[in-house]
């Protein structure tokens, strides 16, 4: 399923197959509306509308030979406007966002519409005949050319619209946050003290266990793993299983992936069937990587703060959304290192925990804040917030350990006693006193 949900990650992300598909359509309907002719009164019609209707094949030609160069003209140029937003998004926010853009269905729809009419007209105008050849005037196909040339200005219109909102800094960052959202609830959908510990545990496998390392066959960071194949593999060859590189970490091939101890020893065979559970390719996603939509974040962050650009509203939209992504992981169950299989350790998984997430996510918008207090206030301020939503001791301290490395830069870079004395101000009230012992893991 995970080589599935990459394989198509990877074909909604290119800005070739939905325009593709929606080509093959206009042509299926382009033979579709030829062969309906013989059921398409085209006399009755031409008595009513003959100005609308009645044309002949020379006036035929000429009304789509217009629709097909102007629509594919007006192709050129939406592609056009396309590759200077992917220009500027690159260099004004970060080149992290550019599948984003590319992924985005309103854009893919609309070359797709554009590209699609054109090739219609170009079906229908060769089956036109006149004069010596055997007239033959598809009415009803010249007249569905006319309705497409409508719903292209239509797409026009709304390209135009969406381009221009799409570039907004708020409209780029909420689409990060919204994918990673929507990849924390599939990876990690269980809240603290709900898991019902299936294939999880805390017990360690024996120390003293010697390892075959897997190499990997190819250079590349890792996109997905498949866990269940990992446990039935280990179950199946009665093995242990460890990951030597997690999600979103890049391996050389010839490194070691992943390494098993056991009775089996990792021959060619079952090397290339363990080889098989991970996608490895030249790029990070998110559909199990919940840091890589932190990183586009953050990224936007850090370049908002440099000097030359120096916009602190953009940032502190970037510390709202990425708490929010925060704050939906607080309570989560995020998977333990342990997997077993019928009181078997078979797995040693390697993935983020809280306290990394949260690390990725402020470092180093904190480092970049120094003198800020604009995004000062709002870091303290943010995680009070996503206190609220954890109960769990190891993760209240870590967001109570980044308040206080907060006041430090503050304590420093600001130089006004007013705006310091704002800060502690909110330090007080930012972060609730840790509770208790931990109720789940980080």
């Amino acid at each position: 399923m995970n080589k599935v949900r990459v394989l198509w990650e990877s074909l909604r992300s290119s800005l070739w197959f939905l325009p593709t598909l929606l080509v093959l359509s206009s042509v299926v309907l382009a033979v579709a509306a030829i062969e309906a002719e013989p059921w398409f009164d085209a006399n009755r019609f031409e008595e009513h509308w003959p100005r609308l209707l009645g044309a002949g094949a020379a006036g035929a030609r000429g009304m789509l030979s217009a629709i097909a160069g102007s629509i594919i003209t007006v192709a050129g140029v939406a592609f056009s406007t396309i590759i200077v937003a992917l220009t500027l998004a690159s260099s004004q926010y970060t080149p992290r966002i550019l599948r984003n853009f590319m992924r985005d269905k309103g854009n893919q729809s609309v070359l797709g519409v554009f590209l699609g009419v054109f090739a219609y007209c170009l079906v229908v105008l060769r089956t036109i005949r006149g004069g010596d050849e055997g007239a033959f005037v598809p009415s009803f196909a010249v007249s569905v050319a006319v309705a497409l040339a409508f719903v292209a200005i239509g797409f026009f219109i709304f390209f135009i619209h969406h381009i221009s909102s799409g570039l907004q800094a708020s409209s780029i960052i909420a689409g990060a946050a919204q994918e990673t959202i929507e990849a924390v609830d599939r990876l990690f959908p269980k809240e603290l003290g709900e898991a019902d510990g299936s294939g999880l545990s805390s017990r360690r496998p024996p120390a003293d266990q010697e390892w075959k390392g897997i190499a990997a066959r190819r250079t590349g960071y890792i996109q997905s793993v498949d866990g269940d194949a990992l446990l039935r593999l280990a179950s199946e060859w009665n093995v242990i299983v460890r990951m030597d590189s997690g999600i979103a970490e890049f391996v050389v091939e010839g490194a070691t992936l992943v390494s098993i101890t056991g009775e089996t020893a990792p021959d060619e065979e079952r090397a290339a069937q363990l080889h098989g559970a991970y996608s490895i390719d030249r790029h990070r996603t998110t559909v199990q990587d919940v840091g890589f939509g932190i990183r586009q974040i953050v990224d936007i962050a850090l370049k908002s703060l440099s000097p030359g650009i120096n916009d602190t509203t953009t940032a502190v939209n970037c510390v709202d959304y990425l708490t929010a992504i925060l704050a939906r992981l607080a309570p989560r169950q995020i998977e333990e290192p342990f997997r077993m299989d019928q009181g078997e350790v078979r797995v040693l998984a390697r993935g983020p925990t809280f306290r990394s997430l949260l690390d990725d996510a402020f470092d180093q918008i904190r480092q970049n804040s120094e003198g800020n207090v604009a995004v000062l206030v709002r870091l303290l301020q943010n995680l009070h917030v996503i206190a609220g939503f954890t109960h769990d001791g190891h993760r209240r301290h870590a967001l109570q350990l980044h308040a206080d490395l907060v006041l430090e830069p503050a304590e420093r870079s600001v130089p006004a006693p007013y705006d310091r004395a704002a800060i502690h101000q909110v330090s007080k009230l930012a972060m609730p006193t840790p509770s208790g012992p931990s109720e789940g893991k980080q």
